[in-house]
């Protein structure tokens, strides 16, 4: 759920089927494939002049000598390490020599770009940029195209089927599947309970001088009025009600909940249905375990040390960000927060009527949203920093209803209104071990950022360190009580030690 915002922003709608989104090859069949002008220039999708069944990208460049072109941010990225050229067709109404320049931006390297020069009046030309000219590689996830750099002359060019060598794909497969199951909540109670307070924290204070960020018109309150399990199923109940918390009086009560568990890498799948009512603002979402906010369940334990939005966020659904029954899903980070560009959408039948599974995938490599087992957004950088990737450290849910703020105006005549939940699933892939007792060793330090030191009361024979997703790292005879890590990327590890003909495992964050 999105805090500090500095402008509401308009989500685009998507239908709910499969498609191919921003990747090559690029055909203009779909409005995906619109690219974005800048310093005059403009773009737009047209029929081919000589197919007119045929779409084409329209590139148009005003009379400014200054340099202007159009550029569109790929879901998959452009990988010249694979294949470094790029091909395209030209085509222009006049009789004169045009360059256009090629330019990839937004990669693991710097820019680099490409020319060609052409005369292609009333025809189509195919042009070759190769990369490997100017030793290009690595992947990158923008292209760019620039016509005439420093003319006056203003024109309107076509150009059609740019590709890298790549096949459409469904840019939301999933690239790791996580099978165990690790932690739940059926909600399983057929009278008015409380939630599991071995699983939730309420989280009601407001960090706003006892209010909420947004301009939210609600209090979070910890009562069997506003939360509640009951035949199966978690209630999270926005009321209308006058309430006075923290010296505040606001109009409307409501409940945020935390959970106790918190991960890294995995997929999450809540089934759902949402509340009714224009204000409403339900969302079900991830911050970082190290997020520095009062009231939140892990700054209570001790683990509140970085600020939002460097701690990363994860908006796996929010509804009330647009029309009714149109949700959306969102990545925050420092490199775009509050209206954040790393967002997508889809509208839904009745969400207030009908459950869906909203569902998320975070591996190592990427995030991708899912709604009833179909992805429809995936937030992949090329550049993976703590600027766009703060989540290599563990997150934990929250599930909430806001109410106003940017929701908007409340219905004046809302009463209340629930947040239905069947279930939370988080799964993650569980390394097998025929476990001895993990106390009879401990490691240090913990977290590292170089060497850890194992100290044992029993004789280790051999030491395995493994990503999240199960991939063996490193792997070492132990013949010194220590384990050499530095040359590993930040972030969590399980550490598999073997023993007298058994194993064990722990946890290492390496930092």
């Amino acid at each position: 759920m999105k805090r500090n915002y500095f402008n509401i922003f308009i989500l685009f709608l998507f239908t709910s089927q499969i498609i191919l989104a921003q990747e090559t090859p690029l055909d203009f069949s779909q409005s995906l494939h619109t690219f974005t002008g800048f310093g005059g220039s403009t773009f737009a999708i047209v029929p081919d002049p000589i197919d007119g069944n045929n779409d084409t990208g329209q590139f148009f460049r005003d009379s400014s000598p200054s340099i202007q072109g159009n550029y569109i941010d790929l879901a998959r990225s452009i990988d010249l390490d694979v294949e470094d050229e790029i091909t395209l067709r030209f085509y222009s109404f006049d009789p004169l020599s045009h360059t256009i320049v090629v330019k990839l931006e937004n990669g693991t390297n710097p820019d680099v770009e490409v020319s060609q020069t052409t005369t292609s009046e009333n025809v189509w030309t195919d042009l070759t940029f190769d990369f490997a000219t100017v030793n290009g590689m690595g992947q990158y996830n923008r292209l760019l195209i620039r016509i005439d750099d420093g003319s006056t002359i203003p024109g309107a060019f076509r150009i059609d089927d740019i590709n890298d060598g790549n096949v459409p794909t469904d840019p939301n497969a999933l690239d790791v599947i996580y099978n165990d199951l690790v932690w739940s909540d059926e909600f399983d109670s057929t009278t008015p309970t409380a939630v599991d307070a071995t699983k939730w924290h309420h989280q009601i204070l407001g960090p706003n001088g006892g209010q909420w960020f947004n301009g939210e018109q609600q209090h979070y309150t910890d009562r069997l009025d506003n939360s509640y399990v009951e035949n199966g199923f978690l209630n999270i109940v926005a009321k209308s009600e006058n309430y006075t918390q923290d010296g505040v009086t606001l109009n409307y009560t409501s409940a945020r909940l935390n959970s106790k568990f918190a991960f890294a890498y995995g997929r999450v799948d809540v089934r759902a249905k949402l509340p009714s009512g224009d204000g409403t603002w339900p969302a079900i979402w991830t911050l970082g375990k190290n997020v520095n906010e009062v009231g939140a369940y892990w700054q209570t334990q001790g683990f509140g040390t970085t600020t939002w939005p460097a701690c990363g966020e994860i908006d796996i659904m929010e509804h009330g960000l647009g029309a009714t029954n149109h949700v959306s899903s969102a990545i925050h980070t420092p490199s775009s927060s509050g209206n954040t560009v790393n967002t997508d959408s889809q509208v839904l039948p009745d969400v207030a009527n009908n459950f869906h599974v909203y569902s998320m995938n975070w591996s190592p490599n990427q995030i991708t949203f899912m709604i009833d087992g179909v992805g429809y957004y995936t937030y992949n950088p090329a550049v993976k920093n703590p600027s766009t990737w703060p989540f290599d450290l563990e997150q934990y849910l929250i599930f909430n209803v806001a109410m106003g703020g940017f929701a908007g105006t409340i219905d004046p005549n809302f009463t209340q209104s629930p947040m239905v939940i069947d279930y939370v699933r988080v799964y993650q892939n569980v390394l097998s071990t025929d476990e001895f007792n993990a106390n009879s060793f401990r490691i240090y330090p913990n977290p590292t950022s170089g060497t850890v030191f194992i100290d044992s009361q029993v004789t280790i024979d051999t030491i395995e360190v493994y990503n999240t997703i199960g991939n063996l790292m490193l792997m070492q005879e132990l013949l010194n009580s220590k384990i050499d890590v530095s040359s590993l990327p930040t972030g969590l590890y399980i550490l598999k030690v073997y023993a007298e003909g058994s194993s064990a495992v722990k946890k290492l964050v390496i930092k």
